[in-house]
C-alpha cells in the first residue's frame, strides 16, 4: 500500500535512538524526506527537546532548508532503564522524567503546530509507553500518561484543521518479540513494528485518526479500562 509519503518532509526528534532510527529508516523507505534530530547527531540537525530555543531553531531550520514540515515524530526520552527504581516515587525524579519526555513532546509539538495549521495539513506522533496504564512505578506511569494527555489536548485544539496528533505506546521493545503475552503486561514489539505504525499515522491515509493512544504489541493483558 502506498502511504503517500513521497515528497513529504518529516522531522524525527530522537532520530538516533532505538525507535527513532527505525522510524527514520521506514519513512525514508516510503519516499519521505526525513530530518533526524537529536542532541548529538552527525547526519541531521542538533535539537535538545528540553531547551525551547533549541526546539524553535530546529523547526525553523527544517522550514528554511525544505520549505515545509508535514510530519513530526517525537521519540526523544531517556530509556526507562536509566530511571532509578529506588526513587520511582521521588517527586524530583518524577518531575525530571516528565520534563524529559512529556514536556519535550509538548515543546516540539507547540513549535510545529502553527506551521502545520497554516498549511492546513500536518501529522504529529509522540512515542509514549504502556506503563502509562499500569501502577507500580510512579515515574514511568506519570511521564508516559502526561504525554498521552498532552497529545489528546493538542489533537482536540486543532480538530478539523487538517492536522492530527496521536501517540503510540509500546510495551517492551526487543529485536525479536515473543508471541506470548503475560498477564498484567503488554506484548513485546520490535522497533520496526513500531515504525510501521508510526509511518501510517504520519501519512495522508491516517487523516481520520487523531487524539488516539495506540498500543504497539498486545495491549496490557487483563486490563479493560485504559
Amino acid at each position: 500500500m502506498d502511504l503517500g509519503l513521497s515528497g513529504r518532509v518529516a522531522l524525527v526528534v530522537g532520530g538516533t535512538g532505538l525507535i527513532g532510527s527505525a522510524v527514520v529508516e521506514q519513512l525514508r523507505a516510503e519516499g519521505a524526506t526525513v530530518v533526524a534530530a537529536a542532541r548529538h547527531v552527525s547526519d541531521g540537525i542538533t535539537l535538545d527537546a528540553q531547551d525551547p530555543a533549541s526546539v524553535t531553531a530546529a523547526v525553523e531550520q527544517v522550514i528554511d532548508q525544505h520549505g515545509r514540515l508535514d510530519a513530526v515524530v517525537v521519540a526523544a526520552a531517556p530509556s526507562a532503564q536509566t530511571l532509578d527504581a529506588s526513587r520511582q516515587a521521588d517527586p524530583e525524579q518524577v518531575l525530571a522524567a516528565v520534563d524529559a519526555k512529556a514536556m519535550a513532546f509538548l515543546r516540539v509539538a507547540n513549535a510545529a503546530l502553527p506551521v502545520m495549521t497554516r498549511a492546513g495539513y500536518g501529522r504529529i506522533v509522540g512515542v509514549s509507553g504502556q506503563n502509562a496504564f499500569l501502577t507500580g512505578n510512579v515515574t514511568g506511569s506519570v511521564r508516559n500518561a502526561a504525554l498521552i494527555i498532552a497529545a489528546k489536548n493538542l489533537a482536540d485544539s486543532v480538530a478539523g484543521s487538517g492536522v492530527t496528533v496521536n501517540t503510540v505506546s509500546p510495551g517492551a521493545v526487543v529485536a525479536s518479540p515473543r508471541s506470548e503475552v503475560e498477564p498484567g503486561r503488554g506484548g513485546e514489539s520490535s522497533p520496526e513494528q513500531i515504525a510501521d505504525l508510526v509511518a501510517f499515522l504520519v501519512s495522508p491515509r491516517a487523516g481520520a485518526v487523531s487524539g488516539e493512544s495506540i498500543a504497539v504489541g498486545h495491549r496490557v493483558r487483563g486490563v479493560t479500562v485504559l
